[in-house]
């Protein structure tokens, strides 16, 4: 399902106007010198990484490029913890500032879509083409809406991948729906936008496979803590108080150190 502004409803039917913006991390090896008075330089620091390597500090690249052919239009590196969707207001800001003639919005991932982000879109008059989280309300609502519909309008059909695969369908209709957005005071309040549910056939398989990918990892990740609860033994109920004493560090700590207990995770 995407969103965008009403405002720029109008304008769907051009392609080069609207910006692309998206981000990654960087990650960085070695030492740093320590900041310089009134340094205003991205800063080093632990964060999410996009490459698995949490172990390392990293800086976060910010870059928005034309619709039309990818081109770099705007380059920011922020704080190696900068929240992504936090960075997406400022990305349309730095657009703006640009003063590219024809630009009717940008278009981002999930992670821009946030309250003050449609906010901003709001105060500017600008378009935001983006995903939305399958957490947020708006998107359950419409999906359940989807769900309760006979039939959607046929939006796109291409061919399989190979011969043997079956053609890819996109059905789908915009409807309006009012949704919390935040002004820059942090005000809330509600504001129409047009949502386009989609049902995809590609995205539908890809979702189911993601689903049970997902379930058989944290089956596996829910092994290891089963796996240490079955090991143990008890022969009496002195061993199982010890247990219990160990598990919640109530025991004596080893060789005069204090008592570490065992670490677990809970999943739902």
């Amino acid at each position: 399902m995407w969103c965008f502004s009403a405002e720029s409803a109008g304008g769907l039917g051009y392609a080069d106007p609207w910006l692309h913006h998206d981000t990654t991390t960087i990650a960085l090896y070695g030492a740093y010198d320590g900041e310089a008075p009134g340094d205003e330089h991205a800063r080093p620091a632990y964060g999410h990484s996009k490459d698995g390597r949490a172990d390392l500090k990293q800086v976060l690249l910010s870059l928005g490029v034309s619709g039309d052919g990818g081109l770099p239009l705007r380059l920011g590196i922020r704080d190696g913890n900068t929240n992504e969707s936090t960075e997406t207001p400022v990305a349309i800001e730095e657009c703006l500032a640009l003063g590219l003639d024809g630009v009717l919005g940008m278009v981002a991932d999930s992670k821009a879509y946030s309250r003050r982000t449609l906010g901003l879109w709001c105060e500017k008059q600008i378009g935001l083409v983006t995903l939305v989280p399958r957490t947020c309300t708006v998107r359950q609502a419409l999906e359940a809406w989807g769900r309760q519909q006979t039939t959607l309008p046929l939006w796109l059909e291409k061919p399989g991948r190979t011969a043997h695969d079956a053609p890819r369908r996109w059905r789908g209709r915009s409807v309006s729906r009012n949704v919390e957005v935040e002004d820059a005071d942090k005000r809330v309040a509600w504001e129409e936008v047009w949502c386009v549910a989609v049902h995809s056939t590609p995205l539908a398989y890809q979702q189911a496979q993601a689903s049970s990918t997902a379930q058989a990892q944290e089956a596996q990740r829910l092994a290891t803590p089963i796996a240490h609860v079955a090991t143990q033994r008890f022969a009496c109920a002195t061993d199982a108080e010890a247990a219990l004493a160990a598990d919640e560090g109530r025991e004596r700590g080893r060789r005069g150190r204090p008592p570490q207990p065992w670490r677990y995770q809970v999943f739902q």
